[in-house]
């Protein structure tokens, strides 16, 4: 379990794989600020936590006392969301070009899965 709530935020921004400066900005406070409730220097209050909980489905009760699942919600859901805010962000030619860049990503990586699965079937057999 981890210590106290200062080391819990870092987990849950290490876990979301964001940056500090990231992080902050999508919870509206200043990364300074922030530096300074990671490093234990300013306490957290009842506002970050329920910044922190409510942005990225963090539960507030890991939070608090480190106990239990620290999101409420599934990594790939939350992550999703977070997406989708980008997305919303962009003008319209950027999404067109973001979505056909993601369809061609999955085709790519659809093709890549039946010649890995054709080379499985192709191995030879040791005849006798």
């Amino acid at each position: 379990m981890i210590a106290t709530i200062h080391d819990r935020l870092i987990a849950v921004r290490e876990a979301l794989g964001t940056t500090q400066r990231d992080f902050c900005k999508s919870i509206y406070v200043s990364q300074s600020y922030y530096a300074q409730i990671e490093s234990g220097k300013r306490p957290v209050n009842d506002r970050i936590i329920a910044l922190v909980c409510s942005q990225y489905g963090v539960k507030k009760d890991y939070l608090l006392t480190g106990k239990g699942k620290m999101f409420s919600e599934d990594m790939a859901d939350i992550q999703l969301k977070q997406l989708l805010d980008v997305f919303h962000e962009l003008e319209p030619p950027f999404k067109d070009y973001i979505v056909s860049q993601i369809k061609q990503l999955i085709e790519a990586i659809n093709k890549q899965r039946a010649q890995s699965t054709q080379k499985g079937k192709k191995r030879p057999s040791n005849s006798r």
